[in-house]
């Protein structure tokens, strides 16, 4: 589950809109420290697909998704492997004859 957002959307978009003037202005006017503004402003840049030194958005929650049930299928991938282990020890065993 994805912390909680600490400013709101609207507040982010009419930032980022904003930037026309120099990122530490804009920030002093909103109340936001300059680094939060640059990298709204850098995420912003990388879902409008002009840059490429990161993911956008919907690539980073793929790629987290994905991770997700990598480690899913690697835990059920150790279950399975155990599974095997102990019924390969169970056909091993030798059988004996309850007495009579």
């Amino acid at each position: 589950m994805p912390a909680p957002r600490k400013y709101p959307d609207e507040l982010r978009e009419r930032a980022i809109r904003s930037t026309g003037r120099p990122i530490a202005h804009v920030a002093k006017d909103l109340g936001i420290h300059k680094e939060v503004l640059r990298g709204w402003v850098r995420q912003a840049e990388a879902d409008y697909g002009e840059r490429d030194d990161r993911f956008s958005t919907v690539e980073r929650d793929e790629l987290n998704q994905l991770r997700r049930e990598n480690a899913d299928l690697k835990r059920a991938n150790e279950i399975l492997k155990a599974a095997s282990v102990f019924f390969a020890q169970e056909i091993d065993r030798p059988r004996t004859r309850p007495s009579r």
